[in-house]
């Protein structure tokens, strides 16, 4: 049997505060506060949804099936056959059903799946069609018996499925499919539509729904042969979706009727009870759902929403901020530079004046270093502690400069100017070889222009879609960049992020929280925006997935202008100085851990 010092290698240790290098799950006391305490992970409490990219054709009613990763959504209103698959990003348009049909249900997978029931042509037409999918078209094979819409469907793929419900009127029918034919089972123990089903052939869930009296908790539990009445849900609700199986499942979004008020409640099952989770983000009904068990899920489209959410189960590892050691010489407006937590560079900016201060970070602490040729601030910033470049800024005259030097890890070199002098810019690059300066305050107003170097001259490329200044910096590299948040001619404060391939800047989705300088770090599948300024400072932290912005823990330190440095890939990043004007430095580190105290009673 294992024992605390043969875990850790000592017994219980001293400490006045936090003690040093203090490991996940290792315990001590606290002779300061008198008290035990032990590091464990810092983890979400309850389940979150995200928003990712739209469905191509926003609809409602439509049919759903596969996992949040590799989904299928097809059918919809008005009756139409659009097919549409989802890889976890982007979602990809594929061969139309045969017939267009809503109010459909949907069983299987992303290549097997099966569609059927639902209404052709008007929503009063309801029909017997069932269609299977072999992950590249869809076949007409035999109908259901019962034909009706708002129907509601099981199944693992296109050879095993159950369907159940529907209507007009409510039924309890049930029908079971082997893969070349419907056969009528046994039925649900209450007439009803719109039920959210899930789970297989032979152990599925029929959740919600509307009965002859209204939306309805009920729960009910197929077991292969019967149905059995189960606890029902906390919230009565029609339209939901829904996945999962006997054991564990989600029921999430609906409305009541008559459509009055629309739910983003989410509810997980652990195969006895309902528990209430975290919210989506949207409230909507009549969406598109997949997924499997109540580890993951996805809705799109919906009778109050166009666009796709992805839930994750609580338990997921969160990201925190730490305090790191502080510049020697605070400042403001200054470039950064780095790759690496342990590995940064922090260079130009203002005190009172414009500086030339360079210094180093070697994960603990900052050393002064050689300075620029050229004092200044509020300049773009690409590359690594010992391959960096520092372009255009603010320099007394003229104000915006075209100034470009080059970092080697011992001295600055005045290189290639930018054909557009400009400050307040965005900007991206791996090294001192390859960088990408758009946007900025150049002469007479805010810029578009885009300016890619190749280690010895700028070249002008496709300009931005919006004109702006205050851009975050430091987003990625020549080929892969993102244009973050700013401020143009007419708003204090922009939302706005555009996306950049190496070719062109394409609008993507907007941050939660508008703002103008901030900084970030990553490229355009995946980032951090911290910091920055709306009427006042912010500390606010947002994480890009290469579709959206998620709001997630705040830096300690509010600020804007501020620098950063980190491998870009939202596990370990660094932010240093601002304003108001500091020398303060921050550790983002995902997963991180947290300090509980061990109380007794």
């Amino acid at each position: 049997m294992s024992t605390y010092k043969k875990e850790f290698g000592t017994g219980v240790q001293n400490a006045a505060g936090t003690l040093s290098g203090v490991v996940e799950g290792q315990l001590w006391y606290d002779s300061t506060a008198a008290s035990f305490k032990y590091q464990y992970p810092n983890v979400t409490s309850t389940g979150t949804w995200q928003t990712a990219n739209n469905l191509g054709t926003p609809r409602l009613l439509m049919g759903g099936a596969g996992t949040q990763t590799a989904a299928l959504m097809f059918g919809g209103t008005p009756s139409t056959g659009l097919t549409e698959s989802y890889d976890g990003t982007n979602w990809t348009e594929l061969n139309d059903l045969n017939a267009g049909t809503q109010a459909l249900a949907g069983a299987g997978t992303q290549t097997s799946a099966l569609g059927f029931g639902g209404a052709t042509g008007p929503a009063t037409t309801v029909t017997t069609n069932t269609e299977s999918w072999n992950g590249t078209s869809w076949t007409s094979v035999s109908a259901l018996n019962t034909g009706r819409r708002n129907i509601s469907g099981a199944g693992v793929d296109n050879t095993s499925a159950l369907a159940f419900g529907g209507g007009p009127p409510q039924t309890t029918a049930t029908e079971s499919w082997n893969g070349s034919a419907w056969t009528e089972v046994n039925d649900l123990n209450t007439a009803k539509s719109a039920i959210v089903g899930s789970g297989t052939a032979t152990a599925a869930l029929a959740t919600t729904g509307v009965t002859s009296g209204g939306v309805t908790t009920q729960n009910e539990i197929w077991n292969g042969t019967s149905w059995t009445e189960s606890t029902d849900v906390n919230q009565a609700r029609d339209g939901a979706g829904g996945n999962g199986n006997t054991t564990a499942a989600l029921v999430y979004g609906g409305k009541n009727v008559p459509g009055t008020v629309f739910y983003a409640l989410t509810e997980v099952w652990n195969g006895t009870s309902w528990t209430e989770d975290g919210d989506m983000n949207t409230a909507r009904s009549q969406f598109g759902s997949a997924g499997t068990g109540s580890a993951s899920a996805l809705a799109a489209g919906g009778g109050d929403s166009t666009g796709t959410e992805e839930f994750t189960e609580a338990g997921q590892p969160l990201g925190a901020w730490s305090t790191g050691g502080s510049l020697n010489t605070a400042r403001l407006f200054l470039g950064g530079a780095g790759d690496s937590q342990d590995a940064a560079l922090a260079f130009g900016g203002e005190v009172v004046a414009a500086t030339g201060a360079t210094e180093s970070y070697d994960g603990t602490s900052w050393t002064e270093v050689n300075d620029l040729n050229t004092a200044r601030g509020y300049g773009g910033s690409a590359g690594t502690q010992t391959s960096a470049l520092f372009f255009g800024g603010l320099e007394p005259s003229p104000e915006q400069t075209t100034i470009n030097e080059s970092w080697n890890g011992t001295s600055w070199t005045e290189v290639g100017d930018l054909n557009t002098g400009r400050r307040n810019l965005g900007s991206a690059g791996a090294d001192n070889t390859s960088a990408l300066a758009f946007g900025g305050l150049a002469t007479p107003g805010n810029t578009a222009v885009t300016e890619s170097w190749n280690g010895t001259s700028w070249t002008e490329v496709n300009d931005l879609n919006t004109a702006r200044r205050e851009l975050s910096t430091g987003t990625g590299i020549v080929t892969s960049a993102l244009a973050i948040s700013g401020r143009d001619a007419v708003n204090p404060v922009l939302a706005n992020t555009e996306s950049w391939n190496g070719t062109s800047w394409t609008e993507v989705n907007d941050l939660n929280t508008p703002r103008r300088s901030s900084s970030s770090t990553g490229d355009n599948t995946l980032a951090l925006a911290f910091g920055g300024a709306t009427t006042v400072v912010v500390a606010n932290t947002e994480e890009w997935n290469s579709s959206s912005w998620t709001e997630i823990a705040d830096l300690t330190t509010a600020r804007n202008v501020l620098a950063s440095a980190g491998a870009g890939t939202n596990s370990s990043e660094l932010a240093f100085g601002g304003n108001p004007i500091t020398g303060a430095t921050e550790e983002w580190n995902n997963p991180s851990n947290t300090v509980k105290t061990i109380t007794t009673s």
